[in-house]
């Protein structure tokens, strides 16, 4: 206790010192917390897009062609056809497993007095597992709905509540329960309401139903078969992905007659391209954020250390004086390490629960902030925090750092000798 006496009543006689070496400490911990925190949501807010999807999943579309083939001039235009999903099926049955395809329009859905305008999908029943489909009540569509083109339909629970004239703030959830089963017209047509599924904060609501259905209603007259997508197996590599793509659009590519090497005559989406794109670049950010995180945690080690330099020089006339009166080398040194110590270990707490409030108002603030594209919403930063454990840990090597800087001046000090260090200024 009369240590920490002693420690108390030298920081008050040095104010500026103590609090230079306080700040210090305080920031470098700071910056690391808040970057570190500010870099964790960016990544989440990437994770969060990516798992909205199967990564073993591609979605082909048409495209336009870039080059002349066989006499044919470059910009035509490629629209996938019924006869690509059977050749998608037929031909690459080595790799892939489940093939689908998604036939899009507008639609307006009406029940009673309530309507909604929104996109209409027609799928196929691997859709759901593609793209990830949370179904609340009721089913999917199916494979009879499929081959006996029934006229089935599948909604969100924002669209259902719509529909059926309830706000979503003070509804139960299990109120829109009760649309399952009932009719609703889409246009001039009656469809039957099967599934409601939980529509995504940062996505594009579709109202989903069979493939065979809305392609006989909405496009008959025409040979678009609108997008394919399928599932796939053994492609662990980009290079094995790269590889596939290549030899499939080669295929696709000559039922349209378009040049094999023309990487426009139609468009993939691999998502397992994607994510390990997503990956890597997730792997650049976690590394420069730590980089230049431990830098700014150098900044204040270097600082700390200067300090307990500049305070052993200046008590150096002091310490002369305790050894002359029979101080101990051990206690001369224990002082300035435990001073050290106090000094690091006080301020570090309280820029560790700095950084961790400014990432607690990043997550309140930033965190539920959505940006608008058109097509999407999407939010920017997810749960920009970073675990208790790290900042402890920070708050820790910043301690330990801030003791081996004063152990070396206080080692000095405790060896000179006491008539050297009264002859000090």
């Amino acid at each position: 206790m009369e240590l920490l006496n002693e420690i108390w009543a030298t920081a008050r006689r040095n104010k500026l010192r103590t609090t230079l070496t306080g700040f210090a400490v305080a920031w470098g911990i700071f910056m690391l917390i808040v970057l570190l925190g500010a870099g964790n949501g960016l990544i989440n807010a990437q994770l969060n897009q990516s798992t909205r999807f199967l990564s073993s999943s591609m979605v082909v579309f048409g495209g336009e062609t870039s080059m002349a083939y066989n006499g044919l001039k470059e910009g035509r235009d490629i629209r996938l056809q019924e006869r690509d999903i059977a050749t998608t099926a037929s031909e690459f049955k080595g790799t892939i497993d489940e093939v689908g395809a998604q036939y899009r329009t507008m639609g307006i859905v009406s029940l009673g007095q309530q309507y909604l305008n929104a996109s209409l999908a027609g799928v196929y029943p691997n859709h759901i597992k593609i793209d990830k489909v949370e179904m609340l009540y009721g089913r999917f569509v199916n494979d009879i709905d499929i081959s006996e083109k029934r006229k089935v339909l599948v909604l969100s629970n924002k669209q259902a509540q719509e529909l059926m004239g309830i706000s979503s703030l003070t509804a139960a959830p299990q109120q829109t329960a009760r649309l399952i089963g009932q009719y609703v017209k889409v246009g001039n047509f009656a469809f039957k309401v099967v599934g409601i599924y939980k529509e995504q904060e940062n996505g594009r609501a579709d109202m989903f139903s069979s493939y065979s259905t809305i392609k006989s209603i909405y496009g008959a007259k025409t040979d678009d078969a609108g997008r394919i997508e399928f599932t796939f197996h053994g492609l662990t590599t980009e290079e094995a992905n790269e590889a596939f793509e290549k030899e499939y659009r080669q295929r696709i590519n000559a039922s349209h007659q378009a040049h094999p090497d023309d990487e426009s005559a139609i468009w993939t989406w691999n998502r397992y391209t994607q994510n390990l794109q997503m990956e890597r670049g997730i792997g650049i950010i976690r590394t420069a954020l730590w980089v230049v995180g431990l830098f700014t945690l150098l900044s204040g080690i270097v600082g700390v250390s200067n300090i307990m330099l500049i305070t052993v020089k200046e008590r150096t006339h002091e310490f002369g004086i305790r050894k002359a009166i029979g101080a101990k080398p051990w206690s001369v040194l224990k002082l300035i390490i435990i001073e050290s110590i106090v000094i690091t270990t006080i301020f570090g707490y309280v820029g560790m629960l700095l950084g961790i409030a400014a990432n607690e108002y990043m997550d309140a603030t930033l965190g539920h902030e959505k940006i608008d594209t058109g097509l999407f919403k999407a939010t920017m930063f997810v749960n920009p925090t970073v675990g208790l454990d790290v900042c402890v840990e920070a708050t820790l090597v910043m301690v330990i750092a801030g003791t081996i800087a004063g152990l070396i001046p206080a080692y000095k000090a405790s060896r000179i000798r006491p008539i050297e260090a009264l002859r000090a200024d």
